[in-house]
């Protein structure tokens, strides 16, 4: 264990969240410099079970937005587990919860129940629907989202929807969350005072895929379709001896791109050079680039394109992406050794603060691992702490 030295470091979190959207927002702000308890029921987060493991309770997925942060493990249906959560509400700056809001306030645990405790409190709700809303009690998971918000319509289409392959409503809303207590946080200096935070995703999700994707119903009454003909053309493109992207995206990249392949009577043809035209014309451009790739190599492609000045990169691999020459070049994967679980890849902290640097300083907790240290830190003594174990209120790894 390092000492946090993130722009947040200071500040508490207890994050009563679990699975992806909000574990990874608490993940975050963790590697912002927060000290952040993460309270599990006895159980576990069942995202622990998620994926492939050494050891059980200790999932790949898991790790990947759970480091940084003390697991106390708590089951907030015992009386005494309870008077846990409520001793510690008033030493936090932030609850973050994903537990439905209803859940919560029978809990003893809403929002009222939670600011009487402690005024300054943030207390940051990760919802699946706004609760002023019809939707507000209905479970929500990545696929619910995707659904409901367009997003797999947008993927695919009104016909055949599809959806992305990767919890992306999850992880965009995991961000949006972190952010938002972000913002929590720098009020509270202003006026002093806690509030309510929501981040519902299939607001969140919704409003992220109609800037481009509701095209002509941007405008009432609409003045043409929905969707964004380029996203639907932009494909790789197969060179001699693999696949690429290449993304002339002006009108100057397209007639260098045409000039250089031996094709400039391709630029009035296709009417690169007006954005308008272009754009109409955008699925013959795309289709007449992928009858050309095939003539070079990818690395010479490259070459190219690179002194041409147009956008372009080849396609890296899931499994080698630690190799990839400018994620190498930055250290953006760290290989990590975990007290348990040996050695661990993961992607460090991609934002950088020049006066407060983020770093890795605790790595993923195993279950119940810290309560006994976070109950000490709350002023139990330890005879007290094992009357808690031993009445399964509180969990002990």
């Amino acid at each position: 264990m390092t000492v946090p030295t993130g722009p947040l470091a200071g500040i508490r979190i207890l994050d009563l969240t679990s699975v992806l959207f909000g574990p990874y927002a608490a993940q975050i702000l963790g590697d912002w410099g927060a000290d952040v308890i993460k309270i599990e029921t006895l159980d576990g987060d069942m995202w622990r079970y998620t994926g492939l493991f050494r050891n059980r309770g200790m999932s790949g997925q898991f790790m990947a937005v759970n480091r940084n942060k003390r697991s106390l493990a708590l089951d907030l249906k015992h009386p005494d587990g309870k008077a846990v959560l409520q001793r510690l509400i008033p030493t936090a700056d932030v609850l973050l919860t994903n537990v439905r809001p209803a859940a919560m306030a029978r809990l003893g645990f809403g929002y009222d129940a939670c600011a009487a405790l402690n005024p300054r409190l943030i207390y940051a709700a990760a919802t699946g629907f706004g609760q002023d809303g019809p939707w507000a009690a209905r479970p929500a998971f990545d696929e619910i989202i995707q659904a409901a918000s367009g997003l797999a319509s947008s993927i695919g289409s009104d016909d055949e929807p599809q959806f992305v392959p990767s919890l992306v409503g999850d992880k965009i809303c995991g961000q949006a969350l972190a952010g938002a207590v972000s913002a929590a946080l720098f009020s509270r200096e202003r006026t002093g005072k806690g509030q309510l935070v929501e981040v519902p995703m299939l607001e969140t999700i919704a409003g992220f895929n109609s800037i481009e994707m509701l095209g002509g119903y941007a405008f009432d009454p609409p003045i043409g379709p929905s969707g964004y003909k380029r996203m639907k053309e932009r494909k790789p493109v197969r060179t001699k001896d693999g696949w690429m992207t290449m993304l002339p995206y002006s009108g100057d990249n397209w007639c260098a791109f045409f000039e250089a392949v031996g094709r400039s009577e391709l630029i009035e043809e296709l009417q690169v050079r007006d954005p308008v035209a272009r754009a109409e014309n955008i699925d013959r451009i795309y289709a007449a680039m992928a009858e050309i790739a095939p003539a070079r190599t990818t690395a010479e492609w490259e070459e190219l394109l690179l002194r041409l000045d147009v956008p372009h990169t080849a396609f890296a691999k899931i499994s080698e992406i630690g190799e990839q020459e400018h994620l190498k070049a930055v250290g953006l994967f760290a290989a990590i050794d975990h007290p348990s679980e040996g050695k661990l890849r993961q992607a460090r902290p991609a934002t950088r603060f020049s006066e407060a640097p983020p770093n890795l300083h605790r790595p993923s907790p195993r279950l119940g691992e810290h309560s006994r240290e976070v109950l000490l830190e709350a002023g139990y003594n330890a005879d007290e702490i094992d009357a808690l174990v031993q009445a399964k209120a509180v969990g002990k790894g």
